[in-house]
C-alpha cells in the first residue's frame, strides 16, 4: 500500500506549486502539510516524493523562462563552437549556472542521510523559518537594489548558487529566501535577485528530483500519486511564478518575512502541544 495516496498527493501538488519559488520553503510546508495529514515525514519514499513533485514545479520554470532559455542556451552553444561568441553574456552566464550548481550536488551527495534523517525534523523546519525570515529581512534591508540582471557576475552566481546549501541542509530556510537574500546583499534589484534564483534552481532541483525517482517508486510510492501530485505543482507553480515576479517589481519582502515568522511561531505551537508530530 502507497504511503502517500492521490487525495493526499494532490494536497501535497498544491502546496510545492504554491511554495516552491516563494521565499517561504517549500520543503517547511510540504513537512508540515505532511506532518497534519499524518504522513511520516522522514519516511524514505515521502521524502522521495516531495523531491520528484518539485520536477513539476520546475517544468513551469522551464515554461515561463523558455524564450530566456533557449537563448542562454543558444548563446552557449554558438560559444563552444565560436571563439568570438565567448564574450557573450549569455554564454558565461550559462557556464555560470552549471558550476554554481556544483556545490549544492556535492553537499547534497555527501549530506543524504543527515537531510533525510535528523535534519528532517519539523523542529529544524519551524526553527529554520523564523531564523531565516531575519535573514531576509535584513538582506533587503541591506541591499542597494541597484543591479539589474545584465549586471550580474561569475561570483554572483557562485555566492547565489552556493546559498541553496542552506536550504538543503536545513528545511524551513528556504531556497528561494536563501538565494534571493544573497543576491539582495550583493546589490542585484529585487527583480533581478528572483530571476536568478529561479534559473539557479533549475539544474539543482530537476536532478535532485530524477536522482530520487527510484526511492520514491521503490519505497512505497505508487505512479498515481507522484503523476498527480507532479502535475498539479506545474499548473500551480506556473501563476505562482507569474504572480511572484509581478509582486516583486513594486514591493520588498517584508509580507514574506511576517508569513514565515507566523507559520514558524505556529509551527513550534503545533509540536510543543504535541498536535502533530516532530
Amino acid at each position: 500500500m502507497s504511503v502517500i495516496n492521490v487525495g493526499q498527493a494532490a494536497v501535497l501538488g498544491v502546496v510545492e506549486g504554491l511554495t516552491e519559488f516563494l521565499p517561504v520553503s517549500s520543503t517547511g510546508h510540504l513537512k508540515i502539510t505532511e506532518g497534519l495529514m499524518g504522513i511520516p515525514v522522514d519516511n524514505d519514499a515521502v521524502v522521495g516524493f516531495s523531491a520528484v513533485i518539485q520536477v513539476g514545479a520546475i517544468a513551469a520554470v522551464f515554461l515561463y523562462f523558455f524564450k530566456d532559455i533557449v537563448r542562454i542556451c543558444t548563446a552557449w552553444g554558438r560559444g563552444l563552437a565560436n571563439k568570438e561568441e565567448r564574450y557573450h553574456h549569455d554564454y558565461k552566464f550559462a557556464w555560470w549556472v552549471i558550476y554554481a550548481t556544483i556545490p549544492i550536488v556535492v553537499v547534497g551527495l555527501a549530506a543524504k542521510p543527515l537531510i533525510e534523517g535528523p535534519l528532517a525534523s519539523l523542529w529544524v523546519v519551524a526553527a529554520s523559518l523564523i531564523v531565516g525570515s531575519g535573514v531576509m529581512w535584513a538582506a533587503d534591508q541591506m541591499g542597494r537594489h541597484k543591479r539589474g540582471e545584465d549586471d550580474t557576475t561569475f561570483k554572483d552566481a557562485m555566492l547565489v548558487g552556493s546559498s541553496q546549501i542552506l536550504a538543503l541542509l536545513f528545511p524551513g530556510f528556504s531556497r528561494s529566501g536563501a538565494t534571493m537574500s544573497t543576491a539582495l546583499v550583493l546589490d542585484l534589484d529585487r527583480v533581478a535577485a528572483t530571476r536568478l534564483s529561479f534559473f539557479l534552481g533549475l539544474p539543482a532541483l530537476t536532478g535532485a528530483g530524477i536522482y530520487e525517482l527510484k526511492d520514491a517508486l521503490g519505497a512505497g510510492v505508487g505512479a498515481a500519486p507522484l503523476l498527480v501530485g507532479t502535475a498539479i505543482s506545474f499548473v500551480v507553480a506556473y501563476g505562482s511564478i507569474a504572480w511572484l515576479l509581478k509582486y516583486v517589481a513594486k514591493h520588498s519582502f517584508n509580507a514574506f518575512v511576517v508569513y514565515r515568522i507566523i507559520i514558524g511561531v505556529l509551527l513550534l505551537g503545533l509540536l510543543g502541544t504535541g498536535a502533530i508530530g516532530s
